[in-house]
């Protein structure tokens, strides 16, 4: 196993700051643990000029790198695979089949859990490829429903302990590249901290300090729009509760997909978005033609290569928070002492141990945590650990067929449940509860749950709100739930939130001043 390339670097007043020290164009990504619980929030991961790219939909696919490109065909998670393998010059796939760990540069020093390879989303539509889904919603955005970008070295800033480092590891297929990309990485990241940093990426104040202020650019205050009316949304709610009184379900998410005009970058809306939303498993990626803008605080799937161990930490329950101490507190015992959303998590909880229990030892998957109370600037979450011990040779391919799309984001049973969303949603829900994160050449990966995120394509930024539905949801109810799911989202677009406008149908609805 080849050593670790690890090069220490001035640490960035913010990973943000990092990124916009590295060249604009497409592949310039961040990963960002942007506030939340400390256990949850150690590393954040900034990379740019990629140099190889796949995206694609369905079972077609095309790798670009700077001399060519290529097709390829097949099924996404397998091709994923092949390519994490092929690229590390490994045919015989050892890189994606849980490698023993990185080999440590120096006694103690910490080994970052991502050392390059792959960084990019899955879309929740290639649930398609794993399961027999009907096609009824529209596909009217027409976006990639993946995207990867494969890179030799990465930035990593570990928030504990205060440190940056520029880390690579040198693989057989590219033995000098991954050291000429960590040069050149770490002479960007000082040539940016000689120069006082980019001002953009500077701190901001911390959540709840200070309100994002005016729109960016001299941007107007956008006109939000709506896939539903309200009255639309509660018959879809009652329309799947009537599925629950039939036996055909037990839970089921269903969102409303807001739609507004942005013209200021998809930069500045990760800037405005983080300062309203921080959270752990936050991403802004440049995909080129379109970019995804997340503040998500939910785990879909994270594997240690040394102890084949895989984590899912689905989150059930959601409560606004108020800026009102009392209040505030009264809100969080609410939703502890709410059996809905109890019921809701044990369900979930059921369907990720069975999930993994297809690609994991038997006796393996356990519940460190069953119900744990989480708070985020805009809300209060309750959150469940579900983790297993994967099978020898279990690989990205199998874990993902086993698992995607994350079953708090469809519910249960998950396929009829999915089937249900395709005939309730009107439009398809792209990256929305897809995946975004990174892909270890070792085997390692860590993969968000894509929600509280934006879409930004064609002079528009898209996002969904949603909730999970059982027998006794109140119509009424759940869609003001997904208002107060989207408020850090709307906030982040336009300073305000929805109190006192409807957003809903095919009307553009400015928010209220």
């Amino acid at each position: 196993m080849t050593d670790l390339i690890f090069l220490p670097v001035p640490l960035p007043p913010t990973p943000e700051a990092a990124l916009d020290a590295l060249p604009e164009g497409p592949g310039r990504v961040l990963l960002e643990s942007a506030g939340g619980p400390p256990d949850i929030c150690r590393h954040s991961f900034v990379a740019a000029a990629p140099f190889a790219i796949l995206r694609g939909r369905g079972q077609r696919y095309t790798l670009a790198t700077a001399r060519r490109s290529r097709r390829i065909a097949g099924h996404p998670f397998r091709i994923v695979e092949s390519l994490l393998a092929e690229l590390a010059g490994d045919p015989g796939h050892r890189s994606c089949g849980l490698a023993p760990p990185l080999a440590a540069v120096a006694p103690g020093e910490p080994v970052p859990p991502f050392a390059g390879g792959a960084i990019g989303y899955l879309a929740y539509d290639l649930g398609r490829q794993v399961e027999r889904i009907p096609v009824q919603a529209r596909d009217d955005l027409g976006l990639p429903e993946l995207w990867l970008a494969w890179y030799d070295a990465v930035l990593v800033v570990d928030h504990v302990r205060r440190e940056a480092a520029v880390v690579a590891r040198p693989v057989p297929g590219r033995p000098g590249a991954a050291v000429r990309a960590a040069r050149h990485l770490r002479d960007r990241i000082e040539r940016a901290a000689a120069a006082g940093w980019p001002q953009a990426g500077r701190p901001a104040p911390r959540s709840g300090e200070v309100s994002p202020g005016p729109p960016a650019s001299g941007v107007a205050t956008p006109c939000v729009r709506s896939t539903f009316t309200r009255a639309g949304f509660e018959a879809a709610v009652r329309r799947a509760r009537e599925y629950i009184a039939a036996g055909d379900i037990f839970q089921v998410n269903l969102a409303q997909r807001f739609s507004a005009p942005w013209a200021a970058g998809a930069r500045a809306l990760y800037r405005r978005l983080r300062a309203v939303n921080p959270a752990p498993f936050s991403a802004y990626l440049d995909c080129g033609d379109l970019a995804v803008v997340s503040a998500s605080p939910e785990r879909f799937l994270r594997v240690d290569p040394a102890t084949r161990r895989v984590e899912t930490r689905p989150i059930k329950g959601t409560r606004r928070r108020s800026p009102v101490p009392a209040e505030d507190q009264r809100l969080a015992a609410e939703l502890l002492a709410s059996e809905k959303d109890r019921a809701e998590l044990v369900m979930i909880v059921d369907l990720e141990r069975n999930d993994l229990g297809r690609v994991c030892e038997y006796g393996s998957v356990r519940v460190p945590d069953l119900r744990r109370l989480e708070g985020y600037p805009t809300v209060w979450h309750t959150v469940a650990t579900v983790e297993g011990r994967l099978l020898p040779g279990a690989g990205p391919a199998a874990l993902l067929a086993a698992t995607f799309p994350g079953g708090s984001i469809t519910g249960a049973p998950k396929v009829r449940a999915m089937e249900i969303i395709e005939e309730l949603e009107p439009v398809r829900r792209g990256v929305y509860t897809g995946a975004i994160g990174w892909f270890g050449w070792d085997g390692a990966l860590d993969l968000n749950i894509a929600i509280r995120t934006f879409t930004v394509v064609r002079g528009e930024a898209h996002f969904h709100a949603g909730g999970g539905i059982v027998a006794d949801s109140d119509p009424a109810a759940e869609y003001e739930e997904t208002l107060a799911k989207a408020l850090g989202l709307l906030r982040a677009l336009s300073a305000t939130g929805p109190a006192g406008s409807e957003v809903g149908g095919d009307e553009p609805v400015r928010l209220a001043e």
